[in-house]
C-alpha cells in the first residue's frame, strides 16, 4: 500500500486551510459535513470533529479542507492536524462509506474542451475537474496497463501518444486524420468516460519530488545526489518553465546537467515532444533563462527526444 503524505496549503479564506494528500481520496464526488451528526458517512470526518475547533469538514479528490473556529490560529494547529490525518490514513482509516447512502455527494457536471496547441499533430482536451495527481505519459498501448483511459484511446486508430496531466489530456495523432474530423469525437468520448465514473488510472500517487512517469513507469531524480547547480535547473523548470509549458499540453523534465559542457538535458513530453517549435523555444526561451539565472554555469540546453 502506498504510503500517504500531506501539503498544508493555505486559502483565500484565513478560516479555511487545506490537507492535500499524494493520492485519491475520492474519485468522482465531493462531500461536506458541518458536524459530526452530519458525517456519519465519512468516519475520517467525524473523528476530526473530535477537536473542538473544527467547524466544516470538506473532502474532495486529493485534498480534505478543514474550516476552524475562531478560538485557534491555524499555525498553532495545523501540524498536529496533519499528523493525527496521516496516522488515520495510513493505517487504512476509511474516508467514505460507499455503502451509507444517507448523505449525498456532490457531483460537479463535467465538461470537456479542446484546444489546440503550438504542435499541429496535439490536442489539448481540458476537463473541469482533476483527472490525475501526477504527470503520465504514454507512448502505446503496451504502457497503459494501469491506465483504462489511456488503453481506451488507444483503440482509436489515429492516436499515435497520450499525455495526461492534472485536468488534461494531450492526444498526439497520426497524420493518417485531420482534427476537423476527430476533435469532435474524442471530446465526446472523453466527456461520457468521466461521466460515467470510470478510472482514469488504476495506480497512482503523487510522485516524490521531481519523480515523474514516462512510457507508464516512473522517472525518478533524486534531489539528494544532485550537485547544487542541477538543483538549481530543477527549480528554475519548476517555478517558471513547467506553467508555461503546461498551458501547452506539455511538460518538461530534468534529465542531466554536465558541469565540463555546461549543458542541460531535459525530456519533453506531451505537446512538447516532437512540436516543430520546440527547438525554437527552448534555444529562444529556456536557453536564455538557464544563462541569465545560472550565469556562467549553463551554456547550452538539449532536449534527448524531442
Amino acid at each position: 500500500m502506498n504510503t500517504y503524505t500531506i501539503n498544508i496549503e493555505p486559502t483565500s479564506n484565513p478560516a479555511i486551510v487545506k490537507f492535500e494528500t499524494n493520492q485519491f481520496l475520492t474519485r468522482h464526488e465531493s462531500f461536506e459535513f458541518g458536524n459530526i451528526e452530519e458525517a456519519k458517512k465519512s468516519p475520517l470526518a467525524q473523528q476530526l470533529f473530535h477537536l473542538p475547533f473544527v467547524k466544516t469538514v470538506f473532502i474532495a479528490q486529493n485534498f480534505i479542507a478543514i474550516e476552524k473556529y475562531n478560538i485557534i490560529e491555524w499555525a498553532d494547529v495545523q501540524e498536529e492536524v496533519t499528523e493525527q490525518l496521516l496516522d488515520y490514513l495510513n493505517t487504512g482509516g476509511l474516508v467514505i462509506n460507499t455503502e451509507d447512502t444517507s448523505t449525498p455527494s456532490k457531483k460537479v457536471p463535467v465538461t470537456v474542451y479542446a484546444e489546440t496547441t503550438p504542435n499541429p499533430s496535439v490536442m489539448r482536451f481540458v476537463a473541469n475537474k482533476k483527472l490525475v495527481i501526477a504527470p503520465t505519459e504514454f507512448k502505446n498501448i503496451d504502457a497503459t496497463a494501469n491506465a483504462p483511459l489511456a488503453r481506451e484511446l488507444f483503440n482509436f486508430p489515429y492516436v499515435k501518444e497520450i499525455f495526461i496531466d492534472e485536468n488534461y489530456i494531450s492526444v498526439n495523432k497520426f497524420d493518417i486524420a485531420d482534427w476537423n474530423e476527430i476533435s469532435m469525437e474524442l471530446r465526446e468520448f472523453i466527456t461520457k468516460y468521466i461521466q460515467d465514473g470510470k478510472d482514469i488510472v488504476l495506480k497512482e500517487t503523487l510522485k516524490k519530488e521531481h519523480e515523474e512517469t514516462v512510457d507508464g513507469k516512473e522517472s525518478t531524480v533524486s534531489t539528494e545526489n544532485l550537485d547544487p547547480i542541477s538543483t538549481q535547473v530543477i527549480e528554475i523548470l519548476e517555478e517558471y518553465i513547467k506553467p508555461a509549458v503546461a498551458s501547452d499540453g506539455g511538460n518538461i523534465m530534468f534529465d542531466s546537467y554536465d558541469e565540463e559542457t555546461k549543458t542541460v538535458k531535459v525530456i519533453l513530453q506531451g505537446a512538447c515532444s516532437g512540436c516543430p517549435s520546440s527547438t525554437a523555444t527552448l534555444k529562444n526561451g529556456i536557453e536564455t533563462m538557464m544563462r541569465d539565472m545560472l550565469k556562467g554555469k549553463v551554456e547550452y540546453v538539449e532536449a534527448i527526444n524531442g
